[in-house]
């Protein structure tokens, strides 16, 4: 399949269709971040054959394993980054592709990320952020923001969260971006730019979770969480030109390395 060509039938090829339907609950935004990330792959044309997806403990970690009609290896808890490490360092050839979610890449696997960040190792991660335990229970994140309602802090969450893209910029990565699954085509883009970086690329995916984060935030409905990526976003050039007054409660996309 040459670039810029993926369908429908030329996805399907990626897939295991026997796993459908989804265990995603409906309304999630980890399934948009699949279908890009084998639109990606598709418009690339990349052998699958010579592709890793590694995932951890988590509604993200659903991606991959049992989606992908590729080898898939879902690990324990936190560890994603570090099985990839040694995957990536024992094959070279391979794509090594890590999906997570914020608490399995951020908070237990947080160590991981920084330190391959630091060491540049060629592998691409993606953080599917939905700003909460999903799966596991509700709990807060280190990316949850100050006043959001979790299940481990039902009065609002008073900790300041990460900005992941700043951490692993910091941190040594040589490719870092942001969008959110409301941006589909930047981040398609970006992901076969990341796919493609040769050393430690980094992108952060804002995903809404109606069933944890929604409830307990009183906004389940899908169409609305979407739409909120929609105004809470700001391009990073856009941003530029923006006072710090203006783009207090914003978050910032686009390519930052």
């Amino acid at each position: 399949m040459s670039a810029n060509t993926a369908t429908t039938t030329s996805i399907r090829q990626l897939i295991r269709p026997e796993v459908f339907p989804s265990t995603m609950c409906p309304g999630c935004g980890h399934g948009i971040l699949m279908g890009a990330i084998l639109r990606a792959v598709d418009e690339l044309g990349w052998d699958m054959r010579r592709m890793l997806f590694v995932s951890g403990i988590g509604c993200a970690g659903w991606i991959p394993s049992p989606h992908f009609a590729a080898d898939t290896l879902h690990t324990t808890h936190g560890r994603p980054v570090a099985f990839a490490t040694g995957a990536a360092l024992f094959n070279p050839e391979l794509h090594v592709v890590v999906i997570g979610g914020d608490g399995d890449i951020a908070a237990i696997g947080g160590n991981h990320l920084i330190h391959a960040a630091r060491r540049n190792v060629h592998m691409t991660v993606i953080c599917a952020n939905n700003q909460i335990y999903g799966m596991t229970g509700g709990q807060v994140t280190p990316t949850t923001d100050i006043g959001t309602i979790t299940a481990t802090t039902p009065k609002g969450n008073e900790e300041p969260p990460f900005d992941l893209c700043r951490l692993v910029e910091g941190a040594g990565a040589s490719f870092v971006a942001r969008w959110s699954v409301y941006h589909i085509r930047p981040l398609i883009r970006t992901l076969k730019d990341a796919f493609q970086h040769a050393g430690f690329a980094f992108v952060e995916v804002l995903s809404p979770c109606p069933t944890q984060w929604g409830r307990r935030n009183q906004l389940a409905d899908p169409v609305a969480l979407l739409e909120r990526y929609k105004d809470l976003c700001v391009p990073k050039d856009r941003a530029a030109k923006m006072t710090a007054e203006e783009l207090a409660g914003k978050v910032v996309v686009g390519r930052f390395r």
